[in-house]
């Protein structure tokens, strides 16, 4: 090939990568089904996609390549939502991560009992994926699982528990005092522990051995280890 041929070639060339880098919603051949998708609709499916990546393959793969290419779309419309990987990271985890319905029933214990339930059916694939696909993205951050969590949270917000327990002071179903955080907050920590423990759901027996026999009686409610 002469001087001017491998010109040309090296222009083409240049032009080819270029229109494969143009944004999604610009109109590109290549973008033409994600350019369909504007605002929350196009951002509601690259968190899809991420999502997928992430769950299949884990932290490791979870690069804007990976997730460009399973949305249809190219890098530079990821980019410029999420600057850097952990931004599309933490959004992700955020769409995916549901608060656990907090039960009303008028009883400390059935609420105790009946909130574990909602987290043992609601969390336990969660847990799965953060301790096991996200085991690379807290060894390169040196954060933990309570970081993330927090991040997840609204600032502010008071846990399940802590709302469990504020509803039987109000009720008078337990005495207005000072209460470690750590105590208030043992139920979940303990069937998060099991789930970790065990990678599977946990046991209803467990579930109403951690409140009856656990809980109840570090908050000091008579009978509590035969409420069942």
């Amino acid at each position: 090939m002469n001087r001017k041929h491998e010109r040309i070639a090296g222009e083409r060339g240049t032009i080819g990568a270029q229109a494969a880098e143009r944004p999604a919603d610009g109109g590109t051949t290549r973008d033409s089904g994600a350019s369909r998708r504007r605002g929350p609709k196009l951002e509601d499916a690259l968190l899809d996609a991420a999502w997928d990546v992430l769950v299949e393959h884990g932290y490791h793969s979870f690069t804007y390549e990976a997730v460009a290419a399973r949305a249809g779309t190219s890098r530079p419309v990821l980019y410029r939502r999420w600057p850097q990987r952990d931004d599309l990271l933490l959004a992700t985890l955020t769409k995916f991560w549901r608060l656990i319905a907090v039960p009303d029933t008028g009883s400390l214990r059935d609420d105790a009992i009946g909130f574990l339930r909602n987290a043992d059916a609601d969390r336990a694939g969660m847990i799965t994926l953060m301790s096991v696909q996200l085991a690379d993205y807290f060894r390169d951050t040196g954060t933990s699982l309570s970081e993330l969590r927090d991040a997840l949270l609204t600032p502010g917000q008071a846990t399940a528990f802590e709302t469990i327990v504020a509803r039987a002071v109000e009720r008078g179903e337990l005495p207005d005092v000072p209460r470690s955080t750590r105590v208030v907050n043992l139920p979940l920590d303990l069937l998060r522990h099991d789930m970790f423990m065990t990678m599977r759901t946990v046991s209803d027996e467990s579930i109403v051995e951690i409140v009856d026999e656990v809980w109840l009686p570090l908050l000091g409610v008579p009978g509590a280890a035969s409420a069942s």
